[in-house]
């Protein structure tokens, strides 16, 4: 989804960074730095929403970075990935550095896309919040911003919420709870169902209003387990001709499903995937 979030990435190694850019610029407005020095200087001429940075580099490292940035009142308020290896992030990395998400690296190409896809998404959300209406409400429209990914972003924000979806004359409601969905309706569908029926849409509205409650608690699954539970049916659908899958409730001990990252298209997800992973590319470096 492009938009105005504005993202810096930093990377020594020029393929890399690279590979990257190109990746990342349908997905945000994208700054490329070469070193930490050359980022500094350009987060102080304008402030990023997200910093995608290596750990490992020549002189200031991506930590250094960060700190130094967010000492600064002016350039304190971004949100950072670093890219390093598993042995860095095992001994020398940790929350108290302040990274949101980590990339270890060796990585494929689309996955580091993925992943940083949903940062970007989610600070999208955080910034339409800001510029809402006097009444409160966020709209747009899901050819922007599709049901998963913003189910994805929800659930990182912790954001609770009414989210209200609208597609040729048919609508859902979906209340989350910092970040997990408690009740959701479609039609006749309630609960799990009624979310699996629409992770397919790509067309329609939505509509966000961060002041709806419900004390309704009808699905089974956490957020995380109605993506991936939903994107199988999906997959099954559609490698038995394309119909439209025949949701039923998970069981509740499905929710202990660990959390993992899910594709932003709901269509064939799983032989989609593989198929990518045959295509993709190894960064190191």
């Amino acid at each position: 989804m492009a938009n105005n979030v504005k993202l810096l990435v930093v990377d020594d190694n020029p393929m890399v960074l690279s590979m990257l850019q190109h990746a990342l610029t349908p997905l945000a407005l994208v700054t490329t730095a070469t070193d930490a020095a050359d980022a500094l200087l350009k987060a102080v001429d304008d402030t990023p929403d997200l910093l995608v940075c290596d750990y490992r580099m020549p002189g200031m490292d991506g930590r250094q970075l960060v700190e130094k940035l967010k000492s600064r009142p002016a350039t304190a308020n971004f949100s950072t990935m670093l890219m390093a290896s598993k042995a860095d992030i095992a001994e020398r990395l940790s929350p108290a550095d302040a990274a949101d998400d980590y990339l270890e690296k060796p990585f494929f190409l689309k996955d580091a896309t993925r992943r940083i896809k949903r940062l970007v998404d989610r600070l999208a959300l955080e910034k339409m919040a800001k510029t809402a209406p006097k009444d409160g409400v966020v709209r747009g429209s899901l050819s922007q911003m599709n049901v998963i990914d913003l189910m994805q972003s929800l659930e990182m924000g912790r954001k609770s919420c009414q989210l209200s979806l609208s597609n040729k004359g048919d609508s859902c409601e979906v209340f989350f709870a910092e970040g997990q969905v408690k009740h959701a309706t479609y039609g006749d569908l309630v609960g799990d169902p009624a979310v699996f029926k629409v992770l397919r849409w790509t067309g329609g509205n939505f509509q966000l209003d961060f002041e709806g409650k419900t004390d309704k608690e009808t699905t089974q699954l956490n957020t995380q387990g109605l993506l991936m539970e939903g994107l199988r049916l999906l997959d099954e659908s559609s490698r038995e001709g394309g119909g439209e899958p025949e949701p039923e409730p998970a069981p509740a001990a499905a929710e202990a499903t660990p959390p993992a990252t899910v594709p932003s298209t709901p269509a064939s997800a799983a032989g989609r995937q593989r198929r990518e992973e045959e295509e993709d590319v190894l960064l190191d470096g």
